[in-house]
């Protein structure tokens, strides 16, 4: 093991989160992660690096693509090199919401599900997330409910997940029962990323993985349950496309909304989709948007 591992952890405020997070959906951040120990705990970008001076490489990329002032730097941390990947640990605790839970790795063998329940285990190590984010768990709650039997309308037989980072909605998505599920990514790390997630899972036949952007990744619609966890001004930019890919009575999901933006978004889908049925929910500083199709 390499002694001179450093760490950087850099706190991430709401508009500097989402400007990262962009990168992330376009490819161009890598070696970094996004790490949050709770719904309404700090988040973090952090990275481990061989060395100060790669630290001090990685930073001064990042600081050019998200327009961030290079100085100050942030200050390296050394770390004992049996410490590292347990450092990512402390930010991912299961998490559930109605039958589904989302669930360390390293749980496997303790955790201990309630009947009928269904666990999507999870290694928190993965650079592309854990599900624990504000905007992810708005898109997994929703899921759940369109799943459930008591939803008081019929489980939607197809499904797509939009962007999808390391395919958790995906996964959850197999793990309900979901009998068609399709995702896609523009980046072939989070592709391969999906597929080894669904692999530890049992469910490496259960969703089709694709490297595709929009709108040529919703080119196999209509589905009963389109789920769109994208940059806000990504969604606005291809609303036409993401209303045509739901089928009538099917329900489109999006996230990755600041709730001081949700309104604009509402407005520019509502402009889109008149005859829709628009609502929206907050988890912290975030919010997703719910539209249902007419028959």
């Amino acid at each position: 093991m390499n002694p001179s591992l450093v760490r950087l952890r850099i706190p991430l405020g709401p508009d500097l989160h989402q400007r990262v997070e962009a990168l992330f959906d376009t490819g161009e951040i890598a070696g970094w992660c996004l790490l949050s120990a709770a719904d309404d705990g700090p988040v973090f970008l952090e990275g481990i690096f061989a060395s100060e001076r790669e630290a001090r490489g990685a930073w001064l990329a990042l600081a050019a693509l998200a327009d961030l002032p290079a100085e100050p730097a942030p200050t390296p941390e050394s770390l004992p090199p049996q410490d590292w990947q347990l450092s990512y640990r402390e930010h991912f605790k299961a998490w559930s919401f109605g039958r589904l839970h989302w669930v360390p790795e390293w749980e496997r063998d303790a955790y201990r599900l309630p009947s009928g329940h269904r666990a999507l285990w999870l290694d928190p190590g993965l650079a592309f997330g854990t599900g624990n984010h504000e905007t992810t768990r708005l898109c997994a709650e929703r899921l759940v409910q369109a799943a459930s039997s008591d939803a008081g309308r019929p489980a939607p037989r197809s499904l797509l997940d939009a962007g999808c980072g390391s395919g958790i909605l995906a996964l959850s998505a197999a793990l309900l029962g979901i009998p068609r599920i399709e995702a896609f990514d523009n980046d072939p790390e989070a592709v391969r990323i999906s597929r080894e997630n669904a692999a530890r899972n049992g469910l490496a036949d259960a969703v089709v993985f694709a490297l595709a952007g929009l709108p040529e990744g919703l080119d196999g619609g209509p589905y009963d349950l389109v789920l769109a966890n994208i940059q806000a001004d990504v969604l606005t930019r291809f609303a036409d496309e993401l209303l045509a890919a739901v089928a009538p009575g099917g329900l489109l999901v999006l996230s990755g909304i600041l709730a001081a933006e949700c309104d604009r978004i509402q407005a520019a889908f509502a402009a889109a989709g008149p005859v829709w049925s628009w609502e929206s929910r907050r988890l912290g500083e975030w919010a997703d948007l719910a539209g249902r199709r007419p028959r």
